[in-house]
């Protein structure tokens, strides 16, 4: 048995990570809703661009844009496919890194001409350990996810796929469908198409109007895709940043519970050692006695 020192020494490292623990889940606590609101404060914006673009593919059926070229000449062998990686910069998030890693190691196994852009730096240690090439890291990017950041992302990424770089461009991101749902996800960023913007029920049957764009169609789109990119971006980074901060209470709050357990049975064993002790010390006194007499 463990003398009452050592297990008292015990207690108050317990104690101490307790008080960790603890600190981390209010702070995860904390992050999490104002991310939360940050999200919700600008999401009306971008549900507005997104239903603009649908009245325009509405009233345009034919319109023809470059953000919207699918590219039907390059066989699937050789369309150069980006992934947009979000990951987090720290550790102590259960299996939110693990579970988007997976994901994004199976869908580079399935493209032969594949493209990483990773944010987080979890990310980028993980395929440097695997070997695996990363066409960019996004710095400082996953700790303070905002609007400016977005929109540097999402002009890079137009501007590769305007060049012919990329083909098809995705974000594989972590959503928070629930405070016990996260679900590792794959969304399309470009090309897009008609079907990613479809009419609301109200709007099926109205009757296509005719509509003017100035300066011209494609010059209005050309904002509105990159806004719409931008909000889709700024989303999905909020989205994974969420599911981290959620992780991680609740791998925080798992570590408080089993710290306070464990301090339940230290204080047991150490009011065991005591005991013992105070026997011990009664056993030598009657002892002494009895040999005195």
């Amino acid at each position: 048995m463990a003398s009452m020192k050592e297990i008292r020494a015990h207690i108050r490292s317990v104690e101490q990570t307790l008080k960790i623990t603890n600190a981390m889940y209010l702070i995860a606590s904390s992050n999490l809703r104002k991310a939360r609101k940050q999200l919700t404060d600008v999401e009306p914006y971008f549900r507005k661009i997104e239903s603009t673009i649908t009245d325009i593919l509405y009233n345009s059926p034919k319109i023809e844009h470059r953000y919207f070229d699918q590219r039907p000449g390059i066989p699937a062998q050789r369309r150069k496919v980006g992934y947009v990686v979000i990951t987090s910069d720290k550790g102590l998030a259960g299996a939110y890194n693990h579970n988007i890693l997976k994901l994004a190691e199976e869908k580079v196994r399935q493209a032969p001409n594949v493209s990483l852009y990773i944010v987080g730096q979890v990310g980028r240690a993980h395929f440097t350990e695997q070997g695996i090439p990363v066409a960019k890291e996004f710095l400082y990017t996953a700790q303070n996810p905002n609007i400016a950041r977005a929109r540097d992302m999402s002009e890079e990424l137009m501007d590769l796929f305007t060049r012919g770089e990329l083909d098809e461009i995705y974000v594989l991101y972590t959503d928070m469908r629930s405070a016990f749902h996260l679900e590792p996800t794959v969304h399309k960023l470009l090309p897009l198409s008609a079907g990613m913007f479809p009419q609301e029920d109200g709007q099926k049957d109205e009757q296509r109007q005719e509509v003017s764009y100035l300066p011209s169609v494609g010059a209005v789109m050309d904002r509105l895709v990159a806004g719409y990119l931008k909000g889709e971006l700024f989303g999905a980074l909020v989205e994974s940043y969420c599911s981290e901060q959620n992780a991680r209470m609740t791998a925080m709050k798992s570590s408080s519970d089993s710290a306070r357990e464990m301090l339940q049975d230290l204080n047991l064993s150490l009011n065991r050692a005591r005991q013992a002790a105070i026997t011990q010390e009664i056993t030598e006194v009657v002892g002494g006695a009895q040999a005195a007499l």
